[in-house]
């Protein structure tokens, strides 16, 4: 297959890059970056481009098999009104513009990323795809982050709204925010460490997108996270047990919300999310349960 991936510079982008270039593929990657510092294969072609404004790189999906969208402002910083922005234009106009440019009723798949910040902070209600939105920033942002996406449906697109957990992986993402702090002995939860923490190791993501590819009925909201989310004091348990550290200093919720603003106060919501569909299509997990997956990652 040739595949199309926005955000193709950053740390999910480049994971997926390797394997799919491993399984023969090629890849046309878009990214920020002037080019990519990490790959290099006669079978990927790296385009440097701000995917929010039309421009040439929008040619590229003309022959393309599937459009894997990665991209978008970080969310791990203050959330000031102007960062807002950021995050949500980041999303909204590049998907807008990847619809744009998508040929009308070619036999594509749109693989577009949303998150579980979509169904809000719900306490311990189990959260299948068909849950109701939640009605803060995060939540608004993924609603129409989706509905930015499916409008692809129109052309006869095939499209998938993959709804990240935590996403978990080496050398990046939430771990290596995660860990150093761990290894200095100031690990633990945040706020109560009671709130649901929806995850996914790295290479069940890969393995989800490809198995999306490759099911040509599965398409729609899917949860892309681990069949087993824990309490956020479950998971700094175990991670300080793999780190051999302890895990018992919480970060208080008044201190978050002061230092983090509205972003800290997302990272406390609690989402039960289950990924309902991709465990009916039949599809395994690798790493089910996060002791197998945190060994997996840092031993």
């Amino acid at each position: 297959m040739k595949i199309f991936i926005t955000g193709g510079s950053g740390f999910v982008g480049t994971n997926l890059a390797f394997y799919l270039l491993e399984k023969g593929h090629r890849i046309i990657a878009v990214g920020t970056s002037f080019a990519h510092k990490v790959i290099q294969h006669n079978k990927f072609h790296y385009i440097s481009a701000d995917t929010t404004i039309k421009g040439d790189w929008q040619d590229a999906l003309k022959s393309v098999d599937a459009v894997i969208n990665l991209a978008g402002k970080s969310i791990f910083k203050r959330w000031s009104d102007t960062y807002k922005d950021q995050i949500y234009t980041s999303r909204i106009l590049t998907t807008r513009n990847l619809v744009e440019a998508i040929t009308d009723h070619k036999d594509i798949i749109f693989c577009s990323t949303s998150a579980v910040g979509y169904y809000g902070d719900r306490a311990d209600e189990v959260l299948k795809e068909d849950a109701l939105p939640g009605n803060d920033f995060a939540a608004k942002l993924c609603r129409d982050w989706e509905k930015e996406a499916f409008q692809a449906q129109a052309k006869g697109v095939r499209v998938a709204a993959m709804r990240f957990g935590v996403v978990l992986g080496k050398d990046g993402g939430a771990l290596a925010k995660m860990v150093p702090a761990f290894k200095s002995f100031a690990g633990g939860p945040l706020g109560s460490g009671l709130q649901w923490f929806p995850w996914i190791h790295m290479d069940d993501l890969i393995a989800a997108i490809m198995f999306i590819l490759e099911t040509p009925d599965l398409k729609g909201p899917i949860n892309f996270c681990s069949p087993n989310p824990v309490r956020h004091g479950d998971f700094a348990n175990a991670l300080g047990q793999v780190l051999n550290r302890p895990s018992v200093l919480k970060a208080p919720s008044f201190m978050i919300r002061m230092i983090m603003g509205e972003m800290g106060k997302s990272l406390m919501s609690s989402q039960r999310a289950i990924p309902d569909k991709l465990l009916k299509q039949g599809f395994k997990f690798q790493y089910p349960d996060i002791n197998s997956a945190l060994y997996n990652l840092l031993l």
